[in-house]
């Protein structure tokens, strides 16, 4: 039996812990983005986006999606937004990794919780890996991202590992290879943060900036509370 587009595109998701979703936002949906300056001399992105009506809006618009309507659970929210930005000027290589830090509303003290640290006026923690497994991360591309833009390359089917520490990830991407995520404007990537990824320096003179977006359950363990929680 031949699957649809979007079941096609959930099952590779679930297999691979990474999806290429095709023109989620129009041009002119881009164009209208009302963005304020985001980055910073010397930085290459800001984390906590959510708190900004635009940012908020746009995570509603991704949660009513047809595109990503079979990939996010009906009752997950927005829970982060990092704008990356790469250019001549704001440039960097990032090693094979996987995203394990989730921002949350205070710091508490359990015996299941570490990898505490404070960024850009928020908590993080290490979230453990029932949440880990939960969550899904959106990377909408507001500019073409080819070979020589510093594109994400992912380890496919890493996602089903748990955590990973470094040695055993650069073993596996060893073993299994990578795949270059190129992408044009208006596309994004749906992604598990789980998946081992990585993404090398941009080589040319282009802007490559990225919405990352990030979706979990409403309710977290350990008492813990989102930063933000948008519906």
């Amino acid at each position: 039996m031949q699957l649809g587009p979007r079941l096609a595109t959930a099952k590779h998701l679930e297999q691979n812990g990474f999806a290429l979703l095709p023109s989620i936002l129009p041009p002119s949906a881009l164009s209208s983005l009302d963005l304020p300056e985001l980055t910073e001399r010397g930085r290459g992105g800001s984390r906590c986006l959510l708190d900004q009506p635009w940012c908020a809006d746009l995570a509603r618009q991704l949660l009513q999606h047809p595109a990503l309507r079979d990939l996010i659970p009906h009752d997950h929210v927005a829970v982060q937004c990092t704008y990356f930005e790469k250019s001549a000027t704001r440039n960097w290589l990032v090693a094979v990794h996987q995203d394990l830090s989730i921002p949350v509303a205070t710091q508490l003290e359990h015996p299941e919780l570490r990898g505490w640290s404070h960024k850009d006026g928020s908590h993080f923690v290490q979230a453990p890996r029932e949440v880990l497994e939960q969550l899904l991360a959106v990377r909408v591309h507001l500019d073409d991202c080819g070979p020589d833009d510093g594109p994400l390359r992912v380890v496919p089917a890493t996602h089903t590992q748990g955590i990973i520490d470094a040695h055993r990830a650069a073993e596996l991407r060893d073993a299994s290879g990578e795949t270059e995520c190129a992408m044009e404007r208006g596309d994004a990537l749906a992604m598990r943060p789980l998946l081992l990824h990585a993404s090398s320096k941009g080589r040319g003179n282009s802007r490559r900036r990225v919405l990352h977006f990030v979706f979990g359950p409403p309710a977290l363990p350990f008492g813990l509370r989102w930063q933000v929680a948008v519906r």
